[in-house]
């Protein structure tokens, strides 16, 4: 047990020393500043050419998602992640050589070119991550937590990350052991992870950038939107790929029966969801208790409200987007 406590204690102080570093120190292998790039360069193209005009600049729930992006990328790991998955990883090995075996690696990729391993790494992790995003729809207990993500309303790249940390112990717990069978571990992607965070971003900004026949391949905003819309024929949604668009061509798993571009977003009864990143993380475990709506913007407010007091007292305000800091 000794053993386990030390790697506990010490997954948190090489963790806290690793995000320091990153913050400090700037350079190419760099999560922290590509992810900071990554987002203003987005960012810039949803105000320059937006898909769908009328959406604010600063659309609703903005900075919620920007402290999404910061809390899932890195302060989720600080705050224990890293240290229970460290544990679990070490214990796994520890239950594996009681049968006399030393690791999981069925394939010797690292012998390959280091191009085809990073394909291979791309491919397969993204095919990964295609089937538990659809287990994520058809579970109701996980559906529970992925509701988090789908409960934006007005869609922009850094919606990307928002989602349940629920959601990282499901996709990493799945993920370990078939990457750990071609021989990779899940810190050794910088740059696959760097591309699927483009990819991801992409998916969800306030574009239109039509790939012609690459649709067929990668995901897009046009595609993606369907995803998340709010009245979906289908029981258990559609387009659940993450990077790459192939596999619900090759699945039948692909909706797409118009421009999406101005379909209402979320799920039923989206706006009684919480709209707090604590609230957001409680819910999940508390589903079924109602939920004041969301208050609207002030700003946003203030003409509604105005008619509203002449036409008909007492007030009532119709729920409508707000900015807000997370």
């Amino acid at each position: 047990m000794e053993k386990y406590w030390n790697l506990f204690v010490s997954s948190f102080t090489d963790y806290g020393g690793y995000l320091w570093r990153e913050i400090l120190y700037p350079s190419w292998g760099n999560y922290f500043y590509w992810l900071i790039g990554l987002s203003l360069f987005f960012w810039l193209l949803e105000v320059v050419v937006p898909w769908r005009q009328h959406q604010a600049k600063i659309r609703q729930d903005f900075w919620l998602d920007g402290f999404y992006m910061f809390f899932n990328f890195f302060l989720f790991s600080l705050v224990g992640f890293n240290a229970i998955s460290n544990i679990g990883v070490e214990a796994f090995n520890d239950f594996l050589a009681l049968f006399g075996i030393e690791n999981l690696v069925a394939f010797e990729i690292w012998s390959w070119p280091v191009w085809a391993q990073l394909l291979t790494l791309f491919v397969v992790r993204d095919f990964i991550q295609w089937n538990v995003h659809r287990l994520l729809h058809r579970s109701e207990f996980l559906w529970k937590f992925h509701k988090v993500h789908h409960s934006v309303q007005q869609m922009g790249f850094a919606a990307h990350l928002r989602f349940h940390w629920g959601e990282t112990v499901v996709y990493r717990s799945l993920e370990y052991i078939p990457l750990a069978m071609i021989g990779f571990g899940i810190q050794d992607f910088f740059l696959v992870h760097i591309f699927a965070t483009a990819i991801g971003h992409f998916n969800h900004a306030n574009i239109r950038l039509p790939l012609g026949p690459l649709r067929y391949l990668f995901n897009n905003p046009q595609m993606h939107i369907w995803h998340h819309a709010k009245e979906m024929p289908r029981r258990y949604g559609a387009n659940y790929g993450i990077s790459l668009s192939l596999w619900d061509y090759l699945f039948g798993t692909v909706y797409m029966p118009e421009d999406g571009r101005d379909i209402a977003l979320g799920f039923e009864e989206v706006e009684h969801y919480p709209n707090s990143f604590l609230e957001q993380q409680w819910q999940p475990f508390r589903e079924g208790r109602p939920h004041p709506p969301r208050k609207a913007g002030l700003q946003e407010a203030e003409a509604p409200a105005a008619a509203a007091a002449v036409e008909a007292p007492p007030l009532e305000t119709t729920p409508l987007p707000m900015n807000k800091p997370a």
